[in-house]
């Protein structure tokens, strides 16, 4: 079986795409099947935080490009910046997952934390999309990913 061992942002026309969870994007070794069916085996020195965009390098040289899935997601609307800040304090006070954006945060559905935010001021909406949490401060995302 072919082997990626080396994850890239070239974004040369990929060969085949892989569409991951966040969950599933957090790997080492792994055979994994492509959307058009091309095989391969996920080989890495280390486990990477593999984001959405990111290619897969092929020991041939092609490349498979990951997709991150659309997931059960809560999209927490926030009044103001003050308001955010508070938040992400309270969302990251659980250690729970969270992407961030401008005006809004996105966590993985959970009814409990839907309804703290929702109790806090929150807009809270149940969405449906791709999922990229911050990584955390000593995690692969900030300098340790397995890019060659």
């Amino acid at each position: 079986m072919i082997r990626a061992t080396s994850i890239t942002r070239d974004h040369e026309a990929p060969a085949d795409t892989v569409t991951l969870t966040h969950g599933d994007r957090h790997r080492r070794r792994m055979a994994m099947t492509g959307d058009k069916g091309l095989e391969f085996l996920l080989d890495l020195r280390q486990a990477a935080q593999l984001r959405d965009g990111d290619d897969l390098v092929l020991e041939d040289g092609r490349t498979v490009r990951v997709k991150a899935a659309a997931e059960d997601l809560i999209e927490a609307a926030c009044a103001d910046t003050r308001h955010l800040l508070r938040m992400a304090w309270h969302v990251g006070n659980r250690h729970a997952p969270c992407e961030i954006h401008e005006d809004r945060l996105l966590l993985r559905w959970d009814p409990v934390i839907a309804d703290m935010l929702e109790k806090l001021g929150c807009d809270v909406t149940r969405v449906k999309a791709p999922f990229n949490p911050e990584g955390g401060a000593y995690g692969a995302d900030h300098g340790g990913r397995a890019h060659d």
